[in-house]
């Protein structure tokens, strides 16, 4: 089994010199922690190796090498690179999810590469994946990716993790390709961010602009639940806390203690980038040495910049606007003896940095916006029985775990420069402790750590959609479960619960008005002597009688409070008398809920919210129970919560009682139940073992079938309608594997997109 991580880049860059290509580490955070991971899994990486290869021998070469590491490059061209890499990714969707609207570009070029690399990927995972393997998309640069691969092999284990922050609704909705990739993300079955906040920013956004519904942190897609969640990225802690006995590192340490002398040393390590804070940064510095003049001489920034992105003009603006910075204060400050900003724009060995941060007193990470930034984690797993204090950003991922970290606001430039001089008067003791502390954490929540528990999350929505898939209705199930004992059975029950199984839902719930076809299909059925067919429910008495009242079918409205038997309508419990407290709570909630609505039934209240702006229909529904169970108890009435609606009814009469009243009436050898509401699990419930019940939409414990889409009802309806002869085995299920299929395609294709428009 084999699990292949894809991201952008791989973990090794190839570098042509002296006619041949040579091979050295990436730089960055995903690179570095996943290139340490440890896995049960033979570990494989897709990615673009760094470079423009333009000759068939040469990529040759460079695809042998890197196989000898289990890689397996992407080529891509310089325009590619230029309208993929530093267009779309890191000039359109980078910007807007770091909150940096301004400098976010949209070109059609840039989106048409950003597609057709996606694509690229994944024609070269299809080419490599075999059935058992597990595939692990990175990062922003492959959003579309996920749902690509899910278009090609519906059954593949695919998840995702997104390494950068996912903005609020209000920003991403900006985009205009939002749908298509938000629907691209989702085409996995686990998503993870580093925080809670980017995951509950995606949940909303997804809701509201596919307008999809999230049970807490699952969804369901056709026939697969998706889960979302957050999952810490860590380091690999061992590698780090241990640098004080590496032997390659110790002639560092010293050669680092000794290049700035007794002087407190103050780190900062970034890449290239605007949401990194580094201009902040050096002004808060500079604004310390103007508050604390005897610093002057006695304390050194030193700051390590990684070249990023310098071909993007913003990137290249903020290396001028950084430059003229640590220029202005070492003018200002610099002695002949002391240069207060030391500034090293290139990448350093893992020894050397590792050195850095031992020695460092001070580590100084204040990006404006970061997904997670290992920096910090890094710096304190070097600190082996050493001081040393860390300053971080609250706008960083790493801050939820990090607590004993001295946060601050790196808009601020004056609080950057007191905590500065706080980090330089900390007793010993004190450092020392909140070292120890965040050290208990960051040597828990590792790399490893990070990725076992998305491999075992992943696994376990894998497991649950495989079971959900040997539970879907296939033409084989069709023809051997359902319609050869149908034409068999000499006496049938049909239940059939209406809105979501035997009509879509609609928004406006007066607009699900049955078509023409459905109406035709039930009396087919209807008329057949054999047959018994029952709508049963939540509408009320007189929406049924008037859309179904002249066919040949039975009636339960209310789930059951009224039914209609033999032409004439019964009522099993008296109409309510609303207690008038509960009537002004449901108009007060519909209030404070635009677009929201009351619907008032003889023996239920319902409290609709489908219209109504999903993230505060479910803040409101939930308040709404909340409020309701000490009124609802003592008045010994149930409260429902169905598909987007609260009802209030008698705990007496559901469809699972009524199903039981129809059993008692008379016997069947076939019973056929379809709903997909959790007011339909009490049907399911109360069906005997042999009855086939089938939940349409979201798949259910209690149901022996799924259906995912509505669209498929309709099918199924043809095909017990269509042709009431004699059974012929032999035949048949060649015949109903093709008019099934068929049927499907037909009203696949009348119905809209599968989620979102």
């Amino acid at each position: 089994m084999k699990l292949y991580i894809i991201s952008n880049r791989l973990p090794v860059k190839a570098v042509h010199r002296d006619g041949a290509y040579l091979f050295t580490r990436s730089e960055g955070g995903l690179a570095t922690g996943l290139h340490a991971l440890h896995t049960r899994y033979e570990k494989h990486w897709i990615g673009w190796p760094g470079v423009d290869v333009e000759t068939d021998e040469d990529r040759r070469s460079i695809r042998e090498e890197l196989a000898k590491m289990n890689f397996h490059p992407i080529f891509l061209t310089p325009e590619q690179i230029a309208n993929y890499y530093e267009g779309y990714s890191n000039s359109t969707i980078w910007p807007l999810c770091h909150y940096f609207f301004a400098f976010t570009r949209y070109r059609k070029d840039f989106w048409e590469a950003y597609r057709k690399v996606n694509a690229l990927f994944c024609e070269e995972i299809l080419r490599r994946i075999e059935p058992d393997d597990i595939v692990w998309v990175q990062d922003y640069q492959l959003m579309l990716l996920p749902g690509l691969l899910r278009e090609h092999r519906p059954a593949l284990r695919i998840g995702y993790f997104h390494h950068i922050p996912f903005p609020s609704y209000e920003l991403f909705r900006i985009l205009p390709e939002r749908a298509e990739i938000l629907r691209g993300v989702l085409g996995a079955d686990l998503v993870a961010f580093h925080t809670h906040d980017y995951m509950r920013h995606f949940i909303g956004t997804a809701e509201r602009v596919l307008h999809i519904d999230f049970r807490l942190d699952e969804t369901q897609i056709g026939n697969r639940c998706v889960r979302v969640d957050a999952l810490p990225m860590g380091i690999d802690y061992a590698a780090f806390h241990g640098i004080s006995s590496n032997a390659g590192a110790q002639p560092l340490i010293a050669k680092t203690r000794e290049q700035f002398g007794d002087r407190k040393l103050i780190l900062s390590v970034d890449r290239l980038d605007y949401s990194k804070g580094i201009l902040h940064r050096l002004r808060g510095f500079g604004s310390f040495l103007e508050r604390y003049p005897e610093y002057r001489g006695q304390a050194t920034l030193a700051m390590v910049i990684v070249p990023s992105r310098d071909r993007v003009n913003s990137y290249a603006d903020l290396k001028t606007e950084i430059d003229k910075e640590i220029g202005a204060i070492n003018g200002r400050y610099s002695t002949m003896e002391w240069t207060p900003v030391r500034y090293f724009y290139h990448g350093f060995s893992f020894e050397e940095l590792a050195a850095m941060y031992y020695v460092a007193d001070v580590a100084l990470v204040t990006p404006l916006r970061d997904g997670m930034n290992l920096v910090a984690k890094e710096y304190v797993a070097v600190k082996n029985d050493n001081p040393g204090v860390l300053i971080l950003s609250e706008m960083a991922g790493a801050a939820v775990e990090l607590a004993d970290a001295l946060p601050i606001n790196p808009n601020d430039t004056e609080q950057i420069a007191a905590a500065i001089h706080r980090a330089l008067t900390m007793p010993v003791e004190e450092q020392l402790r909140r070292i120890e502390r965040m050290q208990a954490v960051v040597s828990t929540q590792t790399v490893n750590k990070w990725a076992a528990d998305f491999m075992k999350e992943l696994a376990d929505v894998c497991r649950r959609n495989e079971a959900v898939r040997r539970k879907r209705l296939t033409s084989e199930t069709v023809a051997a479960e359902i319609v050869g004992p149908y034409r068999r059975a000499k006496r049938r029950l049909l239940l059939f619960d209406y809105d979501g199984t035997l009509a879509p839902i609609r928004s406006r719930p007066e607009e699900a008005v049955p078509s023409h076809r459905l109406c035709e299909l039930l009396r087919t059925l209807g008329t057949d002597a054999a047959n018994r067919v029952v709508i049963c429910s939540g509408r009320d008495s007189g929406t049924l009688e008037k859309w179904f009242g002249g066919l040949p079918v039975s009636l339960a409205a209310e789930h059951g409070a009224f039914y209609k038997d033999r032409g004439a309508w019964r009522c099993n419990i008296r109409p309510a008398s609303w207690d008038p407290k509960l009537s002004a709570l449901l108009e007060h909630f519909a209030r404070k809920t635009p677009r929201s609505r009351i619907e008032r039934k003889q023996t239920a209240l319902a409290w609709h919210y489908r219209e109504a702006d999903s993230w505060l229909g479910q803040l409101r529904a939930q308040q709404l129970v909340n409020a309701l169970m000490p009124l609802c108890a003592r008045l010994n009435l149930h409260i429902l919560q169905g598909d987007k609606v609260v009802e209030i009814k008698s705990p007496r009469f559901t469809k699972g009682s009524e199903t039981l009243r129809l059993l008692r009436q008379e016997r069947y050898d076939f019973i056929l139940a379809l709903g997909d509401d959790t007011t339909d699990d009490d049907m399911f419930a109360a069906l005997p073992p042999r009855a086939l019940s089938i939940k349409v939409g979201n798949a259910s414990e209690h149901a022996r079938y799924n259906m995912p889409e509505q669209s498929e009802v309709v099918p199924l309806l043809e095909l017990l309608a269509r042709d009431r002869g004699s059974f012929d085995p032999a035949g048949v299920k060649h015949a109903i594997r093709t008019t099934w299929n068929n049927l499907k395609k037909l009203v696949a294709g009348r119905r809209t997109e599968e989620y979102g428009q």
